[in-house]
């Protein structure tokens, strides 16, 4: 397979991300909007990740004003549904940058986080899992697609192309397939098998008395979301490509947050429209725009698909390995 010179690969990467953002608005009827990389403090708009994170922050020395880096867009999209005023079975996607400086660096993970932050409006008795596969399956679709594009451009041979379908599996399914195996080795069997999965059901604990991972209690209904997961032969590993779900409504929000000890969050203005149901119901997530760029072209690290900053140890290690970064 052709290797990519630096040049070509930041060619390689608008062409990816000005044909998938194409294919992924026309397949869920959505609207590309300016977004903010500024939010104001303590207004829990941003994303608190797993709860143990925590955003970066300033003051400005001439106004006074209080601002942090978003995390992630899961409320402020809601919020926007109903400031916008977007009618239902229509949605809007935002070019999101992030910086998560507390995370755990890898060959998948930096502290520079882009993704297509996506919500789309849906009526209140569309909140079920025959929805929540609908919406997953034409995102998928758009994947493949994409991917297809991708390869046929560069003339790549086709053996390690996506499978046409994603296989659905509950994570109490997974656990009960594989109950001797952690969590994350469970993506990776389950994966490794089908090559493109989606596990739905994360932020419960299981039957096994854990979760299969963290959620924050204020976004994804914990009983309608998952991640789309796919193979990664590059690293011989699973990858998500996607974090999604239906968005809590007022029941399945206090219950989550009565789990997390969070009930104070609902003295915030977003919380406690949520717990009124006064903002749309929805269905949103965020697909990884480097992670999504480092598969479709094989490359075995995200610092060769997008401009970070890397610990010294990092850097030489990518040196030595004949890793090109960014």
């Amino acid at each position: 397979m052709y290797k990519l010179s630096l040049f070509e690969t930041q060619k390689a990467i608008k062409y990816i991300k000005d044909n998938f953002q194409k294919l992924l608005s026309d397949a869920l009827n959505l609207q590309r909007i300016s977004g903010p990389i500024i939010l104001s403090q303590n207004k829990g708009m941003n994303d608190d990740l797993n709860g143990v994170e925590s955003p970066v922050r300033f003051e400005s020395n001439v106004n006074g004003l209080k601002g942090e880096v978003p995390q992630s867009l899961a409320k402020w999209k809601r919020y926007v549904l109903k400031k916008y005023d977007v009618p239902v079975h229509q949605g809007i996607y935002v070019d999101m940058n992030a910086i998560r400086k507390d995370e755990t660096l890898s060959y998948k993970h930096s502290i520079y986080v882009d993704q297509w932050d996506w919500e789309l409006r849906i009526n209140k008795n569309e909140r079920n899992l025959l929805v929540l596969k609908k919406v997953v399956s034409k995102i998928y679709e758009v994947i493949v697609e994409c991917q297809k594009l991708v390869y046929k451009k560069y003339n790549w041979p086709t053996n390690n192309l996506l499978p046409k379908d994603i296989v659905f599996i509950t994570s109490q399914e997974l656990l009960d397939k594989y109950p001797n195996n952690t969590a994350k080795e469970r993506e990776d069997l389950i994966t490794k098998e089908h090559k493109a999965v989606f596990i739905i059901g994360i932020g419960h604990n299981l039957s096994n008395g854990e979760q299969h991972d963290n959620r924050a209690p204020d976004y994804d209904d914990w009983n309608l979301n998952g991640d789309i997961i796919v193979w990664d032969y590059q690293n011989n590993a699973s990858l998500e490509l996607s974090s999604m779900g239906i968005r809590v409504d007022s029941l399945s929000l206090i219950k989550q947050l009565e789990i997390k000890n969070q009930i104070s969050k609902l003295s915030y203005d977003f919380h406690s429209d949520l717990s009124k149901d006064l903002l749309p119901f929805s269905i949103g997530g965020g697909i990884g725009q480097s992670r999504l760029c480092y598969f479709m072209l094989n490359k075995k690290h995200i610092s060769e698909v997008q401009v970070s900053i890397w610990p010294d140890d990092i850097l030489e290690e990518l040196k030595n390995k004949g890793i090109n970064f960014l």
